[in-house]
């Protein structure tokens, strides 16, 4: 990169960035006048009816904050990271256009989600990243792009959605490593965020010291200097801390798996086409399906309602169990909910529909390790950098988080205990 270049990017990354938005977090975010009249579209303000934790104010009512909030907060910590990394180094593979294509990628990230946060993200879906790179590439963002913030919407389609194909020579692969990594600023807004709405201290960074240890990596984009090892450690046990009493907070996962469970009785019963859940709000989502034009539609309701099953069968998922391992496909644990079903009318004296029976099984989580540490004038990866936590370590949040459990409606899973009917 060339002194011109830098220079110009530095200007722009400092003088062009004027307009301030206050946020609770971050206190003021600075946006340039094109990315301000960006933020004003539909498309992007319907990101701010779309809750970031879904179902989880049902536990913590602070957590009532948006994805609009969020993605907000993954642009202006992008922009701290480019110029953290400018100040480290004159090599990076930078362009000035290319640097406006990377802070709308950063901003836009989201534009494409489905409501009530990750409740459909096991269904046979679009990734939501494929849905916000068609959005980018269509009117009006694709112009607004081009005229207001003066970058290439195929630059930022292709940022966000890493299937896309991409020429030879191209800085979009140094962006992908920056927005999605260990240390990305997508996580780093999200944990603090989550962490304050919500009133734990689990998430909470120290965001400042982070990015003053980062330095750029030629072939991975971001390393962290041998000192800021801690943050990496703590990144990735607030992470776990985050999904233990939040993200995957029991309550949380049973209004998921009924949001999960009405929907996917829909889409195998054609009550609707999966086209139709694209581009909704929570909101919009609601509004979409009564339990009046079918049964499973009431689980929405009663999640709405917060009248949640409870939890009728617990067990540690066990990888190696094929029975275990089966129901991770939802073809199968359909199958299992209906024999469920079956039996439990027979031992209840009352029909127990299949779509009363909720078997839930938590995604594997990724605890990303591959970062680079810089010590003593060479890079060693994390797990060799003297870390307590080892590849065995990291592989153990995964295993002791994943729980096998079976929901069913409160007076069901209460008769079920108390005669001891035996579900699997």
């Amino acid at each position: 990169m060339s002194p011109t270049i830098r220079n110009a990017i530095f200007r722009h990354l400092i003088h062009d960035y004027t307009e301030p938005i206050r946020d609770p977090l971050w206190q003021h975010i600075y946006l340039s006048p094109g990315i301000k009249r960006l933020v004003a579209l539909d498309s992007f303000q319907k990101l701010g009816r779309i809750k970031q934790l879904g179902p989880a104010f049902h536990v913590y009512p602070g957590a009532v904050h948006t994805r609009l909030n969020h993605s907000l907060g993954v642009f202006h910590l992008s922009r701290l990271l480019l110029l953290a990394l400018l100040e480290r180094s004159e090599e990076l593979p930078l362009t000035l256009e290319g640097v406006k294509a990377f802070l709308a990628a950063a901003l836009l990230h989201d534009l494409g989600h489905f409501p009530f946060a990750h409740s459909l993200k096991e269904l046979p879906l679009k990734e939501h990243e494929q849905l916000t790179a068609e959005g980018l590439l269509s009117e009006p963002l694709a112009t607004a792009l081009r005229d207001w913030v003066g970058c290439s919407p195929e630059i930022v389609a292709a940022i966000v959605d890493e299937h896309m194909d991409l020429p030879e020579e191209t800085e979009i692969p140094f962006y992908r490593r920056l927005l999605s990594g260990v240390l990305d600023p997508d996580k780093l807004d999200y944990l603090n965020r989550d962490a304050f709405f919500c009133g734990v201290p689990y998430g909470m960074q120290d965001t400042q010291f982070v990015l003053h240890k980062m330095l750029p990596h030629p072939t991975l984009g971001i390393a962290v200097e041998a000192d800021g090892v801690t943050a990496v450690e703590n990144v990735l046990f607030s992470k776990y801390l985050m999904y233990r009493t939040v993200y995957w907070h029991r309550a949380v996962r049973i209004a998921t798996a009924m949001i999960k469970q009405a929907v996917y009785s829909g889409m195998v019963d054609k009550k609707f086409k999966v086209e139709d859940l694209h581009w909704l709000d929570d909101e919009e989502f609601f509004r979409k399906f009564s339990a009046d034009a079918y049964a499973p539609f009431q689980l929405i309701e009663q999640v709405v309602h917060r009248r949640l099953y409870k939890t009728a069968f617990e067990a540690s998922f066990d990888p190696q169990d094929l029975t275990h391992t089966r129901l991770t496909q939802l073809e199968d644990r359909k199958v299992v909910q209906e024999e469920i079903a079956g039996r439990l009318s027979s031992q209840m004296k009352r029909t127990v529909y299949p779509y009363e029976v909720l078997i839930d099984i938590p995604e594997p989580i990724s605890f990303e390790v591959d970062l680079p540490i810089y010590q003593q004038g060479s890079y060693v990866p994390f797990t060799e950098s003297g870390s307590v936590f080892s590849g065995p370590v990291v592989k153990g949040f995964t295993d002791s988080l994943r729980k096998l459990r079976i929901y069913l409606p409160a007076e069901l899973s209460r008769k079920v205990q108390e005669q001891d009917a035996r579900l699997l």
